[in-house]
């Protein structure tokens, strides 16, 4: 009689959880907002062109470069794949853009065949997308910004600016970019 008091007990118990569980389970799955909306100007084949200006950060080159972007299984990140020559030298770089609502910022994640990896905050006002990032350089602390204004639906112009801790930035790229239909 013990035994089936401490099996029936235990039933109820574990009857009790899986109820109290699903009663509390989310309904469906998380479904992306209107921030992560804002990222799908970002999807499609881009092809983008500039220039880097001779600076303490490096030589002055001109840049191409073909990115493709394409929603993540969700629709909360875009991924991207790039292809393209800085000066000479071939490049290839795979990104990452989502939205995190918790610290209430765009965050964009790079990295490519050179070994370089870039970590970015970053906002939407209007057709403006401002990213900052820190890291170090030689061993000396950094700062960047890159700016991103849409001109169109299918183009825009960006620069990029770069500073130590304790300098202003300074301009160090500009370019534009182009979506291909």
């Amino acid at each position: 009689m013990k035994k089936h008091t401490f099996l029936l007990v235990g039933a109820v118990l574990a009857s009790a959880c899986v109820v109290g569980g699903l009663a509390q389970a989310p309904s469906g799955a998380p479904k992306p907002g209107p921030e992560h909306q804002k990222l799908a100007y970002f999807a499609g084949k881009w092809v983008s062109e500039g220039e880097t200006k001779a600076s303490a950060f490096g030589p002055a080159m001109k840049f191409s470069f073909v990115e493709t972007c394409e929603w993540f299984s969700g629709g909360f990140a875009i991924v991207c794949h790039s292809e393209g020559k800085m000066g000479e030298g071939a490049v290839k770089g795979l990104s990452v853009m989502g939205y995190d609502a918790a610290e209430k910022s765009y965050v964009y994640f790079e990295t490519n065949n050179l070994g370089e990896n870039v970590f970015s905050r970053g906002s939407a006002e209007g057709g403006t997308w401002t990213w900052n990032n820190e890291g170090k350089m030689e061993g000396k602390a950094m700062r960047g910004r890159f700016t991103l204004r849409q001109i169109s639906p299918d183009s825009a112009t960006f620069q990029f600016e770069m500073g130590a801790a304790d300098e202003p930035l300074k301009l160090v790229m500009g370019g534009k970019q182009t979506r291909q239909k």
